[in-house]
């Protein structure tokens, strides 16, 4: 479908323009590509500065390994997942469009529908599980205080986190990108403070004392770290760098891009694993309320302001993968404006929000596993993806992205197979961790049999995520290397031929 011109958008003025980003997943004009490499700290940092990234240790030791192996897999996970996702970004400097509409390139127009109803159904959940976040430990710092903590509080608290949300979401990407830059150092500062508060506690015999875990049981350890943080965001990488100008080199693309999502997320979980390896008895309340259970080993006078960075730290992060899953929803087809699609998308985290915090009887074990499942096909998506970006030498052909005529047609179903080859064979290798909590979830491990099944010692590896996305990866780089030396080729597109309609700049 090409885009149209809009309009409306000439009779905005520009301080209206300044405060509602009109844009939706057409290419972005060359004249609002004006954000330099270092904008992109500013998002992902303030997206991951939160404590709820201390509360991974507590995952990360759940797997049976010791602090040293630990701290290598959050390193290692952290930094590599970010990693990724900054190689996605350099398309969204290439195209200048988000990344499910970049994402035709590899899939085709029409065959991108297929990983972007994937990839909106991962953001969705995502930006519900962090409003949850957020809901619960208002209620569990206000307990703390001695203040009202049942459904009165949780209603106001679901009712303002999820106005905030929604509300920057609509608002677009030069709103949250001034909000981010103001949380990164609001929540920073606090996150510092309760560091600082907690370090006493500390205790390094006792960290020490855990012993060391199998190789299944790190490389388990790595595929969720992975999954919860880089590539949990990796779907909407390029939407951050569409901004950019074309002329950007990629590797500054892909350095700030990474520099700001695992920064505060390696130190955050490598405190993690210091505070909850001091402290065992942090890791059952962890499971069920993480950022609550933190809490509980504050002073009383500091609550407040940590219950305020740790919601606006939650609340930074649903804001952009709100955003984005709004984008995401434009690209499948649905014709309305890009605010409308957010307002839509908060009207289902609300709903969703609402469920978990006032019927659900639990609700991380459930998330876990959806985000296991999911995560398989996604990481097939961004290993082909990856793949077609490091074949590319030029830039996108901005009409073809549109245009199902166009010379990236409407399905390349060699990347549609992939992903599905992919998908299925990562599903039979991973199992579901959260039997009682998702037993809808148990149907996968079918091919562990060899690897001594869904008993065995390589079950709990989750190693299925891994090889979906090398396959995804290898197959791209060696099947589609012919198909994407054609699209690039010199001369116009068949749309062009037939003179269709300009696309939306």
């Amino acid at each position: 479908m090409l885009m149209s011109e809009q309009s409306a958008g000439t009779t905005l003025t520009r301080a209206e323009r300044a405060l509602v980003e009109t844009n939706g997943i057409e290419v972005i004009d060359e004249a609002e590509r004006t954000a330099r490499p270092a904008d992109l700290f500013w998002p992902w940092f303030a997206a991951n500065v939160s404590v709820f990234g201390m509360s991974y240790a507590a995952f990360v030791y759940g797997f049976g390994i010791s602090f040293g192996q630990a701290l290598v897999v959050a390193v290692v996970g952290i930094v590599l997942s970010f990693f990724f996702c900054g190689i996605i970004a350099i398309a969204g400097k290439r195209g200048s469009a988000p990344t499910m509409v970049l994402s035709r390139a590899a899939f085709g127009v029409q065959g991108q529908k297929v990983p972007g109803v994937v990839s909106w159904l991962v953001s969705i959940g995502w930006e519900t599980f962090l409003a949850i976040m957020a809901v619960l430990a208002t209620a569990t710092v206000f307990r703390e205080l001695g203040w009202a903590s049942g459904t009165s509080t949780k209603v106001i608290a679901t009712l303002v986190v999820t106005a905030l949300i929604v509300l920057a979401s609509v608002a677009g990407y030069h709103t949250i990108m001034r909000l981010q830059s103001i949380l990164t150092w609001v929540t920073g500062v606090i996150t510092i403070v309760y560091i600082a508060m907690t370090f006493h506690l500390v205790d390094l015999s006792t960290v020490t004392l855990r012993e060391g875990g199998s190789t299944e049981s790190v490389i388990g350890a790595l595929v969720m770290v992975m999954t919860g943080f880089g590539l949990g965001w990796i779907n909407i990488a390029a939407d951050w760098s569409r901004y950019q100008r074309r002329s950007t080199p990629g590797s500054r693309i892909v350095f700030w891009n990474t520099l700001g999502g695992a920064l505060p997320v390696v130190l955050l979980v490598g405190y993690g694993l210091l505070l909850v390896g001091s402290r065992p008895d942090l890791e059952e309340g962890i499971a069920n309320d993480p950022i609550g259970t933190l809490a509980t080993i504050l002073p009383n006078w500091f609550l407040v302001p940590f219950l305020v960075a740790a919601v606006l730290a939650l609340v930074s992060g649903a804001v952009l993968g709100i955003y984005s899953s709004g984008l995401t929803l434009l690209s499948l087809g649905i014709d309305i404006p890009r605010p409308a699609a957010a307002g839509i998308d908060g009207v289902i985290l609300t709903v969703g929000t609402i469920w978990v915090v006032f019927f659900a009887e639990s609700f991380l074990g459930p998330f876990q596993s959806f985000l296991i499942t999911l995560g398989v096909p996604l990481a097939a998506w961004a290993g082909i993806l990856m793949a077609d970006i490091a074949l590319r030498r030029k830039d996108y052909d901005e009409r073809a992205l549109f245009d199902a005529r166009g010379r990236y047609g409407a399905w390349d179903w060699t990347s549609v197979g992939t992903m599905a080859v992919a998908s299925v064979i990562g599903w039979g290798l991973v199992i579901n961790l959260f039997a009682e909590d998702a037993a809808w979830n148990n149907w996968q491990g079918y091919l562990l049999g060899p690897l001594g099944g869904k008993d065995g010692t390589w079950a709990f590896a989750n190693i299925g995520v891994l090889v979906a996305l090398v396959l995804g990866f290898v197959v791209t780089l060696l099947a589609r290397r012919g198909t994407v030396r054609r699209q690039e080729q010199d001369g116009p597109t068949r749309a062009a031929d037939e003179q269709a309609p300009a696309v939306s700049r």
